[in-house]
């Protein structure tokens, strides 16, 4: 690293999301830009990756920096992540610290909602289950979900629910949606109305969860909260996964309770190989890549890139802490 030019660290780019991308020449003029293809494999890797850095780029979410991390980055003063959630950093300790957090809130909101659609349909025409019954050499007779008209229920009111909710009313759905802080301009602004945490999964007929994970949300919804919802509701998740307890959504998928389950994201990524999910037979699973279309790429590299420039040059963009 040069004496006086400060270094920039991209410390685990896998699967690929900044390498190659031209956006990165932008960082030139401001540091000395570092790009490593793969995951560090441990806490000791990343401190030797990132120690003498000014910035870290976190272009995956399944690389972490706990605490015992960031306290050996004496140089770290900004931390930008190519995404809407920080749970991959100790935002107390960054705050403690002095680091800059920034994120990309809502960039890739359409994208994201077009996904969790997706999701949706795929499981309530039982997609996955019945192209694999079909390669078996069956021909299954059971029957699908017709969405229009059904109660679509969303956990969360930010960006992306919003898009969602206005991709399902398209198709006929009604929507309804719970938020910790409910306001009349927010429910006017989404076109729904706010109910109680329990009455949506008492209520809803799909489910589809939005909110970060933080310590209020994590575990949110489990056996309880499964067992409140309707018998045959389809559940999607392109949030995070450790929001939901695993072990009780597979629970709810093999007794037949759930109809069937669109799943982004994951309490262990990548999954192993007997991971409990994939022996369910009413799914339909994608690899934590919702915004990770072309469009999508380019706008998440060409925002956190923007994130970083925004700091050298002292503006306020996109600070969470």
């Amino acid at each position: 690293m040069s004496a006086t030019r400060p270094l920039i660290v991209i410390p685990g780019d896998d699967p690929m999301q900044l390498q190659g991308s031209p956006q990165l020449a932008r960082l030139d003029a401001y540091g000395e830009v570092v790009l490593y293809r793969d995951r560090p494999i441990d806490d000791a890797e990343k401190i030797r990756r990132a120690r003498d850095a000014t910035c870290l780029i976190n272009s995956r979410s399944s690389v972490t920096w706990p605490a015992g991390v960031l306290r050996q980055l004496p140089r770290l003063k900004i931390f930008a992540v190519c995404g809407i959630g920080t749970d991959a950093i100790d935002l107390e300790v960054a705050r403690e610290l002095g680091i800059d957090v920034r994120n990309l809130p809502g960039r890739t909101a359409g994208i994201v909602a077009e996904h969790a659609l997706g999701l949706l349909l795929a499981i309530a025409k039982r997609a996955w289950f019945q192209t694999n019954e079909l390669k078996q050499g069956r021909w299954s007779a059971m029957q699908n979900t017709y969405l229009r008209g059904t109660m679509l229920g969303l956990i969360g009111a930010g960006p992306i629910a919003a898009e969602l909710a206005r991709l399902a009313q398209a198709i006929g759905m009604q929507v309804q949606a719970w938020t910790f802080h409910p306001t009349p301009e927010r429910a006017r602004e989404l076109g729904v109305r706010f109910v109680e945490f329990d009455e949506l999964l008492a209520s809803s007929d799909c489910v589809s969860l939005h909110v970060k994970l933080t310590d209020q949300t994590r575990g949110l919804i489990g056996r309880r909260e499964f067992t409140l919802m309707k018998p045959g509701a389809l559940f999607v998740n392109t949030a995070r996964g450790a929001i939901v307890d695993t072990p009780a959504l597979v629970e709810a998928l093999n007794k037949g309770h759930l109809a069937g389950a669109g799943i982004d994201v994951f309490d262990e990524e990548p999954l192993r190989a007997d991971h409990p999910l994939l022996g369910c037979q009413q799914v339909v699973l994608t690899p934590h890549n919702a915004d990770q279309t072309p469009e999508g790429m380019e706008l998440l590299n060409s925002g956190v890139v923007e994130n970083v420039v925004a700091f050298f040059e002292g503006r306020e963009q996109n600070r969470v802490v």
